[in-house]
């Protein structure tokens, strides 16, 4: 699964571990207890209406109502550590500058970057929707959308080409890459493997899905979302609408 974001950008699925019933059976060990999936008998009847043989395990299986109630209470009351249990496994393509505010976040997570000490392919760059800048003495933010005159627009790309053609040449002129990537700006886009908790993966949307916070990343914290929400669904509705 692949969420496009921006212009280039993307938020892929690749990988979890655990679920809604992981978060209920964290929380029940303090008792010594543990729970299991309940079958969902309207899609035991629907199979049987279809007249399937076979039916995905997944389908079939429910969370139980008092596992529901507990995950309420544990969101509700900010029992976080059964939620830190299951993992999710995203690789993102965001711009070097958005990049930077996905790595504020620290607690729950960690990360692996493409390395331009490495690779030393063309870079993307992103073309932004431009926005006015903050009003009434604020120090950061954006208002509105606004739109660049043709020339304006042209002068960004070509501040972009200067430096993508800079670079190549002290490449060619047997600069290190690790030296040469100095000069290329922050809209170039980059790529990572981001592993973090589902209680992490919470903490990230719910800040950075907020109407303060800057246009881009709520892009990419609404693909996150959209990724991990089927996957959790209890559990992220508890975590994000308290």
């Amino acid at each position: 699964m692949r969420e496009v974001v921006l212009d280039k950008g993307h938020v892929e699925y690749v990988a979890h571990m655990g679920s809604d019933l992981m978060v209920c059976n964290a929380a029940r060990v303090s008792f010594a207890k543990e729970t299991d999936w309940e079958i969902d008998s309207a899609a035991v009847q629907r199979m049987r209406d279809s007249g399937s043989p076979t039916i995905p395990l997944e389908e079939l299986r429910m969370l139980g109502e008092k596992d529901k109630k507990l995950i309420k209470y544990l969101a509700k009351h900010n029992h976080w550590t059964p939620f830190a249990h299951p993992q999710i496994t995203l690789r993102i393509k965001a711009p070097v500058s958005v990049r930077t505010q996905f790595f504020k976040h620290k607690q729950g997570f960690v990360e692996n970057e493409t390395s331009r000490r490495y690779v030393s392919y063309i870079p993307e760059f992103y073309t932004p929707k431009w926005r006015g800048k903050p009003t009434n003495g604020a120090k950061q933010g954006s208002e509105d959308f606004i739109d660049l005159s043709v020339m304006d627009e042209k002068k960004y790309h070509n501040a972009v080409r200067h430096c993508v053609d800079s670079y190549n040449r002290l490449l060619e002129i047997g600069v290190a890459p690790e030296q040469a990537r100095f000069v290329l700006p922050q809209g170039m886009y980059t790529e990572w493997y981001w592993t973090g908790s589902l209680a992490a993966y919470a903490r990230f949307y719910s800040q950075r899905i907020d109407e303060h916070a800057q246009w881009e990343i709520r892009q990419y914290a609404e693909a996150v979302g959209k990724i991990i929400k089927p996957r959790f669904p209890y559990s992220w509705e508890s975590l994000t609408h308290k």
